[in-house]
């Protein structure tokens, strides 16, 4: 499964690069190839400065090794060995009105003391975040995430979007990251679904990411904006920073299994602003950003 898994991301990976350039029309994505001491590597792939995209990361890697004991003592073992790989992507749009990205698809074996695996599952998702709310910008992305969710389980969008709405959540500022979309974890076998239904699931919708991102890209890339819609954009970046460095599970994951840190922390826009207490104008379209993202909504 570790290699089958694997396969799909490289082809993945190469595919969603190939099509981001073509949209982008100007900037190529930057290739760096990378070895980890204690097992594996990656290979990453940043576009910066392009028409489009200020700045985005589109990074593989599989690693494995000695599960470091941050990791032993939140998954309750003593010695276990680690394998895992996974795509993870964000985008960066230059234009304010074109929404930043993110998603990642991942899998993850621990193994016994005889090299035997021990427990094993898939994660992912992918969720979007506009600086201007457009609705029909949110309910294409939730549409397109459902779709792909139906043709497995129609259980599954409800759970997973609700989880998605729970995850990226800046709890100290009482405000959601983005509009959500998909987040899944610990995705086993049981007495219903195999390994091999959840490979299935999660590459459906990993082949699902550019119909659910790109339509939006175009609609809105060659909008005009004013210089304070820029200053906004940025300061909601800033939001984007905190959430990534404060709450979010991968990067902690790959800072304490001693990961390469320029891939790690690609996620971070070049250009933020934090401007104390800052508040949007009443009855502005910044605000309505703020007052949607105080409760999850419903797209689909």
């Amino acid at each position: 499964m570790k290699d089958k898994f694997y396969g799909y991301i490289q082809i993945l990976q190469d595919r969603i690069t190939s099509k981001l350039e073509t949209v982008d029309g100007i900037a190529r994505f930057q290739e760096d190839l990378w070895e980890r001491p204690e097992g594996g590597g990656g290979r990453t792939r940043v576009i910066e400065n392009g028409r489009v995209f200020e700045k985005g990361g589109v990074n593989i890697s599989a690693v494995h090794g000695e599960l470091p004991k941050t990791m032993r003592q939140h998954f309750g073992v003593a010695d276990a060995n680690f394998f895992a790989c996974g795509l993870s992507l964000v985008l960066h749009p230059k234009n304010p009105m074109v929404p930043t990205v993110h998603a990642n698809w991942r899998y993850f074996e621990m193994y016994d003391a005889e090299g035997n695996i021990a427990d094993q599952w898939f994660g992912g998702g992918q969720d979007l975040t506009p600086y201007y709310l457009f609705d029909e910008d949110a309910k294409h992305f939730h549409q397109i995430c459902k779709t792909a969710c139906d043709r497995h389980n129609p259980e599954f969008y409800p759970k997973y979007k609700a989880r998605c709405d729970e995850y990226f959540y800046n709890a100290h500022r009482n405000e959601a990251r983005g509009i959500g979309g998909l987040f899944f974890d610990y995705c086993k076998a049981d007495g219903t679904i195999q390994m091999q239904d959840w490979y299935n699931f999660v590459t459906e919708v990993g082949d699902s990411f550019l119909d659910a991102y790109v339509p939006i890209v175009e609609k809105r890339k060659d909008l005009d904006y004013t210089e304070a819609q820029r200053n906004w954009q940025e300061i909601r970046r800033g939001r984007y920073v905190e959430f990534n460095l404060v709450h979010d599970k991968g990067t902690l994951f790959g800072l304490k299994t001693n990961g390469r840190i320029e891939s790690i922390l690609m996620s971070l826009p070049p250009h933020v602003q934090w401007v104390y207490d800052h508040h949007p104008e009443a009855g502005s379209e910044e605000e309505h950003l703020i007052k949607t993202l105080e409760n999850p909504v419903d797209w689909v």
